[in-house]
This record gives C-alpha cells, sequence and structure tokens, in this order.
C-alpha cells in the first residue's frame, strides 16, 4: 500500500456535486495530526472545516483556493509514513500540476492571473496595472520668463500703440485724450483704459485708437472637451454565481414559478410586547441571553401554528398529496457574507421561551461566523424573515422551497394610533404573510396572520389564555 495517500473532496451531505475551496489551513510540509482541520469549503449550503483522514506530512496540495472542486477529486495527498525514508518523488506532470506550471503565462490583471497579495485574480480588472500613468504637462514652462510686475515707462514703448496687460498698464490718473478721440473710441468699443498713449504727454491719439482696434485679441485658452462616457467591461464588474448564492437563486426560482404566491398584511400595534420584552430582560434566567422582539414573533407563530396546523404543511408533487407536519423546524432568514441562509430551530414548538431564546441566539451566532452546517439549513417547515432589523416596514417574501408560509416582520416604529378612542404614540410594525395558495386559502391565512397580531398585542394574555 502506498505511504502517499490521496485524500479527495468528500460528499458534504445531500448529494452536493461540488465544493468552492475557501482557505487551506495547512501548507507543503506542513505535519498534520488525524482530524485536524485541513481545508475550509464552502458548497452550495454552508461553509465547513474538513478534517484530515490520516497524519503525516503534505507533500502535494492540488488546488489553490478559490477553485471550484468536483466530488471525489483529489485536493491533497499526504505522506503517511515521513518517518520511512524520502517519499517517493513525484511524476513530472505531478510536479508540473503541484506547481501549477500549465505551460502557459498568464498576465498579471487578467483572470487566473497574479494579483496583489499572492492572491489570483477573479474579477475583471483586478491586480496590478501593467502601464505606468504618464501625466499630462503643464501649460507653460519652468523656465518661461517671469511677468514684469510693473508696466514699463512711456518712453520705452514703441512707436505703435499696443494693448497693454489688463491693469497693468492703466494710468494712475484720468486717461489723457482728445474729446474726438475719445468719441471714436466709444464709436468703435475701445477702452482708453487698455490703451498705452503715443501722444504729448502719454495722451491717446487716433493712430493708438485704431492700432489697437486693429490688434487681434488673444483668444481665451480653450479648454479640452471632456472625454466621452465609456460604457462597457471596462466600468463592470463580474462576480461568479456559486455556492449558497448560486444555491439560493435556484431555490428561489423555482419556489416562485411552482408554488402561487398569496401575500397578505397586517399593522398591529406591539406596545405592549415591547413592556414585556423588558420585563423579560430584568429576570434572572434571561439576564445573560439577548432577548429581541424576534423571541416574541417567533412563539406567537408557533402557538399560531398550534391552532392552525395546516399553515405547517408542504406540497407533495411526486404523490398529489398535502403532507401536514407535525413538528415545527422554525426557519429564521440570515443575510451573511455568502449570501441568503434560513438555518431553522429544530422542534421549535416543543420548547419552552428561555430555550426558544436560547436556540435564536446560538441559530444567528453561527451564522455570522459562517459555519452553519448543511444540516441546520435542511427540513425547514415555516419561515420568519426579519426585515425590520434593515428599516423596512415589510416585504412579500418567497417561500423556501418545500414550505408553506412564511412571514416578514417590519421595523417598529412610534407612530399616532387611535388607542381607547384617543390619539397616542405607540409602538406599531407590520407583518407580511405569503403562503402557498394551494395549501391555504385566503380564510386560513387571514386567521393564522391575526392570531399572530393577537398574540402580539398582548403576549402576556395570550400566553395564559393559549398556553
Amino acid at each position: 500500500m502506498s505511504r502517499i495517500k490521496e485524500f479527495t473532496l468528500p460528499d458534504l451531505g445531500e448529494g452536493l456535486t461540488e465544493g468552492e475551496i475557501l482557505a487551506w489551513l495547512v501548507k507543503v510540509g506542513d505535519t498534520i495530526e488525524l482530524n485536524q482541520p485541513i481545508v475550509e469549503v464552502e458548497t452550495a449550503k454552508a461553509a465547513v472545516e474538513i478534517p484530515a483522514k490520516w497524519g503525516g506530512v503534505v507533500t502535494r496540495i492540488f488546488h489553490e483556493a478559490g477553485t471550484v472542486v468536483e466530488v471525489g477529486k483529489p485536493i491533497i495527498s499526504i505522506d503517511t509514513q515521513p518517518g520511512a525514508g524520502p517519499a517517493p518523488s513525484p511524476s513530472d506532470a505531478g510536479e508540473s500540476a503541484a506547481s501549477g506550471d500549465s505551460g502557459e503565462e498568464t498576465q498579471a490583471g487578467l483572470i487566473g492571473g497574479p494579483a496583489p497579495g499572492g492572491r489570483t485574480a477573479v474579477l475583471v480588472g483586478y491586480g496590478p496595472r501593467t502601464a505606468s500613468a504618464k501625466r499630462r504637462p503643464r501649460i507653460g514652462t519652468a523656465d518661461a520668463s517671469p511677468t514684469p510686475a510693473t508696466p514699463p515707462p512711456p518712453a520705452a514703448a514703441t512707436a505703435v500703440g499696443t494693448v497693454a496687460p489688463p491693469r497693468a498698464a492703466a494710468p494712475s490718473g484720468p486717461v489723457l485724450a482728445k474729446p474726438p478721440v475719445r468719441k471714436l473710441a466709444r464709436d468703435l468699443g475701445v477702452d482708453l483704459a487698455t490703451i498705452t498713449g503715443t501722444g504729448p504727454l502719454g495722451s491717446v491719439t487716433r493712430d493708438d485708437v485704431q492700432q489697437a482696434l486693429a490688434q487681434p485679441t488673444q483668444p481665451a485658452p480653450v479648454r479640452p472637451a471632456p472625454a466621452a462616457a465609456v460604457f462597457d467591461s471596462s466600468r463592470e464588474q463580474r462576480i461568479p454565481v456559486k455556492g449558497v448564492r448560486k444555491l439560493t437563486a435556484e431555490n428561489m426560482v423555482a419556489s416562485a414559478f411552482t408554488a402561487p404566491h398569496v401575500t397578505e398584511f397586517l399593522t398591529v400595534d406591539v406596545t405592549r410586547s415591547m413592556r414585556a420584552l423588558e420585563k423579560l430582560k430584568a429576570r434572572r434566567e434571561f439576564t445573560e441571553l439577548r432577548v429581541s422582539p424576534l423571541l416574541l414573533v417567533a412563539k406567537a407563530v408557533l402557538l399560531a401554528v398550534r391552532r392552525h396546523p395546516m399553515v405547517n404543511s408542504a406540497w407533495s408533487a411526486a404523490t398529489n398529496e398535502i403532507v401536514v407536519k407535525e413538528y415545527v423546524n422554525l426557519g429564521i432568514a440570515a443575510a451573511t457574507e455568502r449570501g441568503l441562509i434560513v438555518p431553522n430551530v429544530k422542534d421549535a414548538g416543543r420548547l419552552s421561551l428561555r430555550e426558544l431564546a436560547e436556540a435564536l441566539n446560538e441559530l444567528v451566532r453561527v451564522a455570522k461566523s459562517g459555519k452553519t452546517s448543511p444540516a441546520d439549513m435542511s427540513g425547514g417547515t415555516l419561515s420568519i424573515t426579519n426585515v425590520g432589523v434593515f428599516g423596512i416596514d415589510t416585504g412579500t417574501p418567497i417561500l423556501p422551497p418545500g414550505e408553506s408560509a412564511i412571514l416578514a416582520f417590519g421595523a417598529i416604529r412610534p407612530t399616532p394610533w387611535v388607542h381607547k378612542n384617543k390619539i397616542k404614540i405607540r409602538q406599531v410594525t407590520t407583518l407580511g404573510l405569503s403562503f402557498d395558495h394551494r395549501i391555504i386559502d385566503g380564510e386560513l391565512g387571514s386567521r393564522f396572520l391575526r392570531d399572530i397580531g393577537t398574540f402580539l398585542e398582548d403576549p402576556e394574555a395570550a400566553l395564559l389564555s393559549w398556553t
């Protein structure tokens, strides 16, 4: 049996066919132990760390981070007997593949080319620039003669009158010119103050005016026209759709075009719910937990399901049946860096309020870390999406595949509200319930949503009377 063992990408659950290598946790030459995490891989379900099947020394890594690898393909080789002398040398082809030498040189800045930090460019235009920029020369030169601070004296003026620079040649007193000369200047639109006179005592003559009129004025500097706007790939970014985002897109399209969606809305005064939350936070058993309005919304959904079990069901196209679930795996939509995921709390209907708070806290913590497992995202029966955390009032959510209802929980805002026949400022939110109209008709969906609203209007009374 060969001492060099190749470790292939395993099937990480539910028949997944490929995974993207996010990061290697080891490198060639490292000594590793059995079950030591060696690589982080993202599948269509989640990002997971894969442990080593054998201990030994890493001799080869087949694929760099960012590569999508099919299940069953080798990803790393391990010398399981590093103390038994030199390992067999790999073939030339193996060495070439291990070093990433494909026989072709890829230019920097292109897809697959080198990029800053030793990474591989995966987006168009990513990576170092191959040409240095050149600055356009300034107008004028450094050795140009400076403009005199004061104009030359009249004795140095030429015999022909010239247009002096603005303000510089203006005399300190009135311009000397005879009335006919002044009239001529007015008729021709010539400013006498801009002319250096050649007559007695520097007076302006008719010839000076005529010469000033004939003197061509210096054209204003022409500004370069702005470059025309370009609308092509140089101003576009392409993001590969893979992993969690790819699966989410496929599921949303499949759900939107197979299940007939209906959405209903209900605006609710949750002032008493907010007061109840403050009481919960003050209780000793909740002091170490994050208690948010989502906890009460989740509890309201679970209690409403007990009254309307048909909401917690699925449509089976294979058997042409409605499958009513006697357990509630409550999904909570979570936005992560890798896309939208909907992990679920297993058998949430059997949990106490404190156990439900613990489960929600753990679900959010794991989702933020990117370590949600495929098992935690499968088997959901009913979901909640909390769009209120983004300041959104409500929405029309799309059903997760295999579920018949999803509740959108909007932002809670201080709002003028009629309370006990008086207009007061109350804490108000809007709920949006989307459901599969093949299973849930308008009456059932309305009653289910109304019960959730009734609970949130007075949760303490509902807990006493519904449980």
